[in-house]
């Protein structure tokens, strides 16, 4: 089993929170045995197997089928200022990370790609799709509850601009295994430009003139590191997964997300 889909499979079978219903199903409904393995913190303690614990003197868990399948849910922001980049477009990390993502999938497990107000569950189509409309985030967070069963594994990889109401952040972040991949603005440390500049909107395309000096430098870099430290915030205390989306490496980003070695 490759090391992302351990952690997903951890992930997935964590209870959101005290007070609400855990996401992995109950033993004895139905579900087909699997395997023994050691307990791992946040498994069902109902599913500690007492007798082959007493054997092996360490806790051991049951593992039923379908807490061994995994369902990948994806959605990426294709939006005009994900096209920015110092080297190379955000789109371009994002991309490595949304393979890297369903790369995770094994046997039996499902894919559930959203994009367009559509689900794309082919698993070789899914990480190679690309949107046709405008990036909405709130919508594709309401398909995603509609069409993705409790306990999925959710990636959205976007820069933040779109909005969407903290409600529907908590309750995506109660229903599944929320991650988020936050894209960096490229030139928050440092812009690079100088005197008057021409200046167009990533979004709008529209263009203006602006005279860019120290002071403008240095209130732009305290804005964008204000801005992200924001969104970090707001994710986290929905209950979501963050991570930061490096331009360099879409792949090492989603892997430090999960403290996995790049």
């Amino acid at each position: 089993m490759n090391a992302l889909r351990a952690a997903l499979l951890r992930g997935a079978r964590a209870t959101p929170r005290p007070g609400s219903a855990a996401r992995s199903a109950r033993p004895g409904d139905g579900f087909v045995f699997s395997q023994l393995r050691e307990y791992i913190e946040g498994d069902d303690p109902r599913r500690i197997d007492h007798a082959a614990t007493a054997r092996a003197g360490s806790l051991q868990t049951r593992v039923y089928l379908e807490e061994t399948t995994l369902v990948l849910g994806a959605i990426v922001d294709e939006s005009g200022s994900m096209a920015v980049g110092r080297k190379r477009a955000l789109a371009s990390a994002a991309t490595e990370a949304v393979r890297a993502w369903f790369g995770a999938l094994e046997g039996g497990d499902l894919a559930a790609r959203i994009v367009d107000d559509r689900v794309v569950r082919d698993r070789r189509a899914a990480p190679l799709v690309h949107a046709a409309t405008p990036f909405r985030l709130a919508s594709a967070l309401a398909i995603a509850l509609r069409a993705l069963p409790r306990g999925a594994s959710v990636l959205v990889v976007t820069d933040g601009f779109e909005p969407v109401d903290d409600l529907l952040l908590a309750r995506i972040a109660l229903r599944f295994d929320a991650t988020v991949l936050l894209a960096r603005d490229p030139w928050r440390d440092d812009l690079p430009l100088r005197g008057f500049v021409r200046l167009r909107d990533a979004e709008s395309g529209r263009v203006r003139r602006v005279f860019v000096g120290a002071r403008a430098r240095m209130r732009y870099r305290d804005a964008s590191r204000l801005r992200d430290a924001a969104l970090h915030a707001r994710f986290r205390g929905a209950g979501w997964r963050v991570g930061a989306l490096d331009e360099r490496d879409g792949r090492a980003s989603l892997l430090r997300t999960f403290g996995l070695p790049a």
